[in-house]
C-alpha cells in the first residue's frame, strides 16, 4: 500500500490559466470625409511636420497634409495638435489645381480619456503591461508557495504515520522510500520554478526601470489636444496640399563651436559652428527642414505707448484716491516715491489679481538661450533632414565652417602667472558674424578645454587661448621693493618697485611673444606715478585695449633664444595719507 494513498493522488502541479491579452490594431486613414449632424462636410487630414524654425524660446512649426476634396463648402480639420501652441500664430496656406478659397481658421480644445502624446501613451501602456506580468508572476509564486506548504504538511503527516508503523513493527521501507522521493522531487521542482520566476521578475523589473526613465523625460500627463478647422470653398473636385503653421513654446537653441588648431606649418585654425537644439513641444521632429534663427519674436515688434507719470506730495494720515483701483495703477505707472505709502495695498491687489488669473496647472517651460547680436536677424539652415526628439535632450547639429586667418602667439602675463599660453590671434573672414557661445578647444587633435567667445564680426580680431605652452620658460623676480615714509627732508611717502621677467624659447622654431604687465594708475591728483625709464624695457605700447596702465611688448624670439623684460615704477603720495591698491 502506498503511504500517500488516500492523502494526495493528484499531479503536483496544475496548469495556470492566464488571461489572454488582445492586441487592438488601429488603422489610420490619410484623409477621411465625414458629415456631422448639421450636414456640414469636413475632411480630417493626416499631416506630418515638415519644417521648423527654432528661436531662442519658441519654434515655428509647419505641418503638411494632402487631401482629396469634393466640390463645395467644407472644412479641413487638423486633429491632435499641441494644446500649448500659441493660437494667435495659426495660419494656413495651400495649393491645388482647382480654385480653392480659404476662410478664417478656428480652433477648439478636445479632451480625451487617453494621453495625447503618442510616445507617452505607448510607453505608459508598455509600463502597465510589464507591471501586469510581474503581478501574474507574483500570483504564480504564491501558488507555488501554497503547494510547497502542502508538501511540507504532507511530510509531517507521513512521519507521524511512519512512527506509528514502526511501533507496530509493520513498516514497509520500500513504500516509504518511494513516498519520500516523491515529496523530495516535488519540493525540488517547486524551488526550481520559484528561482526561474525570480530571475524572470528581475529581468522584467530592469525593463520597467528603463521604461520609467524614458517616460520621465517626456511625461506631460496631457489628455487634451487642440483641433484646428480651416473652412474651404472648392470650385471643382481636386487634391489640395495644405500647410498649417503655428508657434509653440518649450523649444530653444544655442550656438556651439569647435576650434581646431594645428600648430604645425602656418598654424591653421578651423572654426566649426553647431546648433544645440532641444525641445519638449509634445511633437517629435523627424526628417524635417530645420532653421535656427537669431530673431526673438517674444520681445515684440514695437515700443509701447508712454503714459502720464503722476507725482504727488504725500501727507501723513491722508490717502490719495485711486481712479480705478488696480487698472489705474497698472496703466499710469506711479512714481516710486509717490506710490510708497500705498506699496502694501498695491502689492496685495497685485497678488489677488495674479491668483485670480493664474491657471491651476502650468506647463514647464525651457530657460531660453541667450543670443545677443548687434545687427539684423540671422538664420541658419541646417543641411539635410534633421531629427529632434521631444524629450528635452540636446541635439547637436552641424551649421557650417567659418573661414579665418590666424597667427600663433605666446602670451605671457608674469604679474599673475609664470606659465606661457599658446594663443591663436584670429581674424574672421566672410560676411556672417559669429554669435556668442561656448567653444571646445582642440590643439593638434587633442581636446584642451573650453572657452567662451563673444560676438565676432568679419574683420575683427579675437584671441583664442589653447592652453599652457611648456616649451616656453618664464621666471619673474622682484629686484627692488622699497618704501620710504616722509621725514624731515622728504615731504612724501614713496614706494618703488623693479621687476625682471626672464623668458626662454625652447621650441625648434621662432615664436612671436606678447608680454603684458601693468603699472599703478592714480585716481587722485595727490598721487604721482613715474616710470623708471632706465629700468624699463623700451618698445612697449601703453593703455592697450583702452585698459589704463596696461603695457604690452611684442617680441620675436628665435629658437633657443632668451630675453628679459624689465619694468620699474615709483609711486609718491603726501605724508599723513594712506593709499590703497598696492
Amino acid at each position: 500500500m502506498n503511504p500517500l494513498s488516500g492523502i494526495y493522488r493528484k499531479p503536483l502541479f496544475s496548469a495556470l490559466v492566464l488571461p489572454a491579452i488582445l492586441a487592438v490594431v488601429v488603422v489610420g486613414v490619410s484623409a477621411a470625409s465625414y458629415a456631422s449632424a448639421d450636414k456640414e462636410q469636413y475632411v480630417v487630414a493626416k499631416s506630418n511636420i515638415v519644417a521648423a524654425t527654432v528661436y531662442s524660446n519658441r519654434a515655428e512649426v509647419t505641418r503638411r497634409a494632402v487631401v482629396d476634396l469634393p466640390a463645395g463648402a467644407q472644412k479641413v480639420v487638423f486633429d491632435d495638435l499641441p494644446i500649448i501652441l500659441f493660437p494667435d500664430s495659426l495660419r494656413a496656406k495651400g495649393s491645388a489645381k482647382a480654385d480653392v478659397t480659404f476662410g478664417a481658421l478656428s480652433h477648439k480644445r478636445v479632451n480625451s480619456l487617453d494621453l495625447v502624446k503618442e510616445k507617452e501613451k505607448e510607453l505608459t501602456e508598455k509600463l502597465q503591461t510589464l507591471q501586469d506580468k510581474v503581478t501574474y508572476i507574483q500570483a504564480e509564486q504564491q501558488a507555488l508557495q501554497a503547494k510547497k506548504e502542502f508538501l511540507d504538511n504532507l511530510g509531517k503527516q507521513a512521519r507521524l504515520r511512519s512512527d506509528e508503523e514502526i511501533a507496530k513493527l509493520s513498516l514497509n521501507t520500500g513504500e516509504w522510500q518511494s513516498a519520500s522521493d516523491t515529496i523530495y522531487g516535488g519540493i525540488v521542482e517547486i524551488e526550481t520554478k520559484k528561482t526561474e520566476l525570480n530571475i524572470k521578475t528581475r529581468e522584467i523589473n530592469k525593463e520597467i526601470q528603463l521604461v520609467r526613465n524614458e517616460l520621465s523625460q517626456i511625461r506631460t500627463g496631457q489628455r487634451s489636444a487642440l483641433q484646428v478647422s480651416i473652412p474651404v470653398d472648392v470650385a471643382a473636385p481636386t487634391r489640395l496640399t495644405v500647410e498649417l503653421v503655428y508657434q509653440v513654446p518649450n523649444a530653444t537653441w544655442k550656438p556651439l563651436y569647435d576650434a581646431r588648431l594645428s600648430t604645425k606649418g602656418t598654424g591653421d585654425l578651423e572654426l566649426v559652428q553647431y546648433g544645440s537644439v532641444r525641445q519638449s513641444t509634445g511633437e517629435d521632429w523627424s526628417d524635417i527642414a530645420l532653421k535656427l534663427s537669431t530673431a526673438q519674436p517674444q520681445r515684440g515688434a514695437s515700443l509701447p505707448n508712454l503714459t502720464t507719470k503722476w507725482v504727488n506730495v504725500w501727507e501723513p494720515g491722508r490717502r490719495a484716491p485711486m481712479a480705478s483701483g488696480l487698472a489705474m495703477r497698472k496703466s499710469q505707472n506711479f512714481a516710486a516715491g509717490a506710490a510708497a505709502p500705498y506699496a502694501d495695498e498695491a502689492r496685495e491687489m497685485d497678488a489677488m489679481a495674479e491668483v485670480a488669473a493664474a491657471p491651476m496647472e502650468r506647463q514647464a517651460n525651457f530657460q531660453a538661450a541667450t543670443i545677443e547680436t548687434g545687427g539684423f536677424v540671422s538664420e541658419y539652415k541646417i543641411a539635410g533632414p534633421s531629427d529632434v526628439k521631444s524629450d528635452g535632450t540636446e541635439t547637436k547639429l552641424l551649421v557650417g565652417t567659418f573661414e579665418t586667418e590666424s597667427e600663433l602667439q605666446i602670451h605671457v602675463r608674469p604679474q599673475i602667472s609664470t606659465e606661457a599660453f599658446l594663443v591663436a590671434d584670429t581674424v574672421l573672414k566672410g560676411e556672417a558674424p559669429i554669435l556668442p557661445g561656448q567653444v571646445n578647444l582642440f590643439r593638434d587633435g587633442a581636446y584642451v578645454g573650453q572657452s567662451y567667445i563673444a560676438i565676432l564680426r568679419p574683420g575683427e580680431d579675437y584671441s583664442l587661448f589653447f592652453g599652457v605652452d611648456d616649451q616656453v620658460s618664464v621666471k619673474r623676480n622682484i629686484l627692488i621693493d622699497e618704501r620710504k615714509d616722509a621725514g624731515v627732508i622728504a615731504r612724501d611717502n614713496t614706494l618703488e618697485r623693479h621687476y625682471v621677467t626672464e623668458i626662454k624659447n625652447l621650441h625648434k622654431d621662432a615664436v612671436k611673444l606678447v608680454v603684458q604687465d601693468t603699472v599703478p594708475v592714480a585716481q587722485n591728483e595727490k598721487i604721482e606715478v613715474k616710470f623708471i625709464t632706465d629700468n624699463t624695457t623700451s618698445g612697449y605700447a601703453k593703455d592697450v585695449d583702452d585698459v589704463k596702465g596696461l603695457l604690452e611688448w611684442d617680441i620675436d624670439l628665435a629658437a633657443g633664444a632668451g630675453t628679459k623684460v624689465n619694468l620699474g615704477w615709483k609711486v609718491s603720495w603726501p605724508k599723513d595719507h594712506s593709499i590703497s591698491g598696492l
